[in-house]
Formats: C-alpha cells, sequence, structure tokens
C-alpha cells in the first residue's frame, strides 16, 4: 500500500517516512509533500492508497486539503496528525476520520494505517459544524460553501464577523465568505477568542492594535491584517473594549 506523507517540518517528513518503509505492505513514496498544495499536485500525479496528513500547516492547512479531496469522486484515504494538544482527538474519532497523535509511535501507525478509509461529507461536516450540533467543544476551523465547494476557514486566521440581514460575513487572512450561522451562536460557541463591539460585529482579540477617537466623537478599532481600514465601535460596547484591551 503507498503511502504519501505531508508536513511542514522535514525532520516529521523523514522519520515518518522511516517509520512506514519499515512496516511490511506499506511503502512511503517519495517525493513527500511539505505543503497543502504541493499535497493535492503529488496526490494527483503519485495516486496513494492514503495520506499522512498533518493538521497544523502554514497556507492550506490539513483540513483544509481533506476538504478539496471529500469533494472528489476517488480520493485516497486519510489519516489526520497532529499533537492532542493541537486539536481534539476525540472529536475527530467520533466524527470517523483516522487520526494519529504526534510523537508517532510505531504501533500507532499501523493501527491508523489499517483504519485509514476515504473521507466523505459526512465525516469532514462532523468535523466542522458548531459545537452545540456536535457535542464537542469549538471549532478548529468554520466551513462555508462557496463557488469553490465546501471551504474551511481555520479560526486563528479569522478576523472579524459582521453580521448582515440573515448572513454573517466572516473576513479572514485571504478573503471573505458567508456564513449562514446566527452571530450570537458564533458569539456563544468563540467567545474567548472574539469581543463583541458592536451589535452585529465581533473581532478577534488577537488582532486588535488600537482604539481610536475620531473627530466626530466616533471610536475605530484598528485590526491586524485589514491594511488600515477600521472597524467602528458602538458607545456601549467602548468600555467593555478598553476594559479587555487592559488585559491584552
Amino acid at each position: 500500500m503507498n503511502v504519501l506523507i505531508v508536513d511542514d517540518e522535514p525532520q516529521a517528513r523523514e522519520r515518518l517516512s522511516r517509520m512506514v518503509s519499515e512496516l511490511e505492505g506499506y511503502t512511503a513514496l517519495e517525493p513527500s509533500a511539505s505543503s497543502g498544495d504541493e499535497a493535492l499536485t503529488l496526490i494527483d500525479s503519485l495516486k496513494p492508497d492514503v495520506v499522512l496528513l498533518d493538521i497544523r500547516m502554514p497556507g492550506l492547512d490539513g483540513l483544509q486539503v481533506a476538504a478539496r479531496l471529500s469533494e472528489r469522486e476517488s480520493p485516497p484515504a486519510l489519516v489526520l496528525c497532529a499533537s492532542d494538544e493541537e486539536f481534539s482527538a476525540e472529536a475527530l474519532e467520533a466524527s470517523g476520520v483516522s487520526f494519529l497523535a504526534k510523537p508517532v509511535s510505531a504501533d500507532a501507525l499501523l493501527k491508523a494505517l489499517k483504519k485509514a478509509e476515504r473521507p466523505n461529507r459526512v465525516q469532514l461536516a462532523a468535523l466542522t459544524q458548531p459545537a452545540a450540533q456536535s457535542g464537542n467543544g469549538p471549532r478548529s476551523h468554520i466551513s462555508a460553501r462557496t463557488r469553490k465547494g465546501i471551504e474551511l476557514i481555520p479560526v486563528d486566521q479569522v478576523i472579524y464577523f459582521i453580521a448582515d440581514h440573515k448572513y454573517v460575513t466572516l473576513r479572514h487572512e485571504h478573503g471573505e465568505v458567508l456564513l449562514d450561522e446566527p452571530l450570537k451562536a458564533l458569539e456563544d460557541e468563540f467567545g474567548e477568542r472574539f469581543v463583541r463591539i458592536h451589535r452585529n460585529a465581533l473581532v478577534a482579540r488577537e488582532r486588535i492594535e488600537r482604539l481610536q477617537r475620531t473627530p466626530l466623537g466616533h471610536f475605530q478599532l484598528f485590526l491586524k491584517g485589514l491594511n488600515g481600514d477600521a472597524l467602528i465601535v458602538s458607545r456601549r460596547h467602548v468600555a467593555g473594549v478598553r476594559k479587555m484591551m487592559q488585559q491584552l
């Protein structure tokens, strides 16, 4: 069985390649992939049976690669890899997706490879549906249906959520998507990471740069990743934003 290894760390790729090659019946394909984009290219050319896919990678990460693959008619089987601190093993295992915890042991690797199955939309949805529905903790990614299909946005790349009528605009590092989720539900799920600055806006706490008063007396909040643009803070939320900023 041919295995493609995807990890942004060279030492991790080398170690996994060696461990796979020592297992009877499995072959580690060369070259391995150091990014999500490279993984998709190599999957097309090498046609692996199984992909060992690191979740935490810069750019296109493991779950986003999984989302792309789940839209295909015949994707390879997947084993998602991450440390227990980085991702909820329970959420992955409950969804039916094979999970391999780092640091990887030979026994766990063999068990995960034997369990690996081709991903499907149901499994992907179980990883990305709101916590209130899944019973798990807050999502690590938010799913949005776009013209590209299912797009997964890592929560740590989200800059803000703004509600507009029946939809919520999610602004992230690489663009915007529309969500069919209530702003209040997003606040309940991600309240530790986001702060409300207006009745229709939540912003990522770690993105906040400064609060500034305009000559007209309004308050603007400048955020990292918005290239100088600012969001209006309503008067009723100014005190709360100031208090929160003192704790950053």
